[in-house]
């Protein structure tokens, strides 16, 4: 207030707080000094508080951008190995380091689709023996199909609806399944039938079929593409274009099918259903660092949570997005935990409430972890051993996988699995029933049975599975060992 206004005698005066008013200099940590006209901000400051404001909104956009993002990535993938829209994509055999997906397994037979309804319904015909989601263009959870579908692993027809059908839709012969979204991605992995891999993918190519239920008098051949030891990426951009990726998935779909709140968060950036996205020189000046800085921040809720409620155990360092038992991401008081969304779709691509909260015997539980038992990063550098106590509650069989902390995909070496199992060839048990595993650039003498390879100069993370988990998993009184550095 001025000297002026101070001196005069104001007849209606209220008694105002000091906390609602605003200096003429208010110092900062993050934009420093902003400058103030009674409450007014100057011009320069105006234009620093605009700069703020596109930035964190760009920032953010990334954050909650990601499992959109990373559903296109996934898509869009598929086409480069030939995939079209009614295709499957089947690894007839193990997966390896030249395909980039967001931490995949090397112990199951992989099939991929698109599963799209903009057209109208598409049919889904699944073989016997298999397992796996359909998540929508923002990564949620739509179906599983197999053991954990309506089929019960016995094969059977889906029938995947768009949003907003109006026509008529058959009484019986389908498990009927509204998507929210026109892009949808199944993830299905097949079990290996008497260990025979070529048996396994001959039954699946056999009663497979995905097409148009337009179609369904008469049924299209199928397409099938063997994406055993392709070179393709399915991981979204970490950098500017992550917001075109982002841009082409929303205009893809319907309006508010990611969202009221996300499409306005969205539209601040300049990403608006049914309009270019077309920044000019200083938004997308501005958008490059939030980029940037959105990449790291995901990282940071990815590598080393600070929430202790993603840690399985108080003394150990394994951790997962899925430790709260929650495939939506929704914390006891059914808050989505944008966090805990985020840290799962940019580690990885498949979202299921089997995977979030598996049961005894069935199904498979998963934990990881970026950081030794000091909680240093994992590097190449080091020589490592992770004990796992004997029994094993795995009533199937465990595993070990490593992976790259740059492209988050398998660590590329020369070991086709980048990990081991319980499978192993020659894998040797200690005398009290427990199994030591040796992580290191070259094999320690005596334990090259049991270990696996990474790289000098290669920082490393590592998920351990166990299929078929059983009851001393749940209750927690078996833990795995952290990551020792060996002298």
């Amino acid at each position: 207030m001025g000297p002026l206004a101070e001196a005069q005698d104001i007849k209606y005066k209220a008694d105002v707080p000091e906390k609602i008013l605003t200096p003429d200099v208010v110092e900062t940590r993050q934009l420093g000094t902003l400058n103030f006209e009674d409450g007014v901000p100057t011009d320069k400051t105006v234009e620093k508080l605009y700069d703020n404001m596109d930035f964190y909104r760009g920032v953010e956009s990334f954050m909650v951008g990601v499992p959109a993002a990373s559903m296109y990535g996934y898509l869009e993938g598929m086409k480069q190995t030939g995939m079209d829209t009614y295709s499957l994509g089947i690894y007839k055999d193990m997966f390896d380091a030249r395909s980039l997906w967001l931490t995949p397994n090397t112990t199951t037979l992989y099939g991929i689709a698109e599963i799209n309804v903009k057209e109208g319904p598409t049919v889904l015909e699944v073989p016997s023996g298999v397992l796996g989601p359909v998540m929508d263009a923002y990564f949620r959870f739509v179906a599983d199909v197999g053991f954990t579908g309506a089929d019960q692993g016995k094969g059977g027809k889906y029938l995947f609806v768009p949003p907003g059908y109006k026509g008529e839709l058959p009484n019986e012969g389908y498990h009927i399944v509204h998507t929210p979204t026109y892009r949808n991605g199944l993830l299905m992995r097949a079990f290996v039938i008497d260990r025979d891999i070529p048996k396994t993918v001959k039954h699946v190519e056999a009663n497979w079929k995905l097409y148009p239920y337009s179609k369904a008098e008469s049924v299209p051949e199928q397409h099938f593409v063997d994406l055993t030891g392709k070179q393709y990426n399915t991981i979204h951009a970490n950098n500017f274009e992550f917001y075109e990726e982002l841009n082409a998935a929303i205009q893809y779909e319907d309006q508010g099918a990611f969202g009221e709140g996300n499409a306005a968060l969205w539209e601040g950036i300049g990403i608006v259903k049914g309009e270019e996205f077309n920044p000019d020189a200083r938004m997308k000046e501005i958008l490059v660092e939030a980029a940037a800085v959105g990449n790291a921040t995901s990282r940071a809720v990815s590598f080393k949570p600070r929430d202790r409620r993603l840690y399985f155990y108080d003394d150990r360092q394994w951790f997962s997005p899925y430790a709260p038992e929650n495939h939506e991401f929704r914390d006891v008081n059914n808050t989505i935990v944008t966090d805990w969304r985020t840290f799962m779709h940019y580690m990885a691509i498949g979202v299921t409430p089997a995977m979030a909260k598996s049961q005894v015997g069935v199904g498979s539980s998963y934990v990881f972890t970026a950081q030794d038992s000091n909680g240093e990063t994992l590097s190449g550098d080091k020589v490592y051993s992770v004990t796992l106590p004997g029994p094993v509650p795995a009533k199937d069989f465990w595993s070990f996988t490593v992976y790259s902390n740059q492209h988050r995909s398998l660590l590329e070496t020369n070991q086709r699995a980048a990990g081991m199992d319980s499978f192993q060839e020659g894998l040797e048990q200690n005398k009290d029933g427990s199994y030591t595993i040796w992580f290191s650039a070259e094999p320690p003498v005596g334990k090259e049975n049991n270990w696996v390879q990474t790289i000098p100069g290669k920082s490393f993370s590592c998920i351990a599975r166990l299929y078929g988990p059983l009851e001393p998993w749940f209750d927690k009184t078996w833990k795995p060992g952290d990551f020792v550095i060996e002298e």
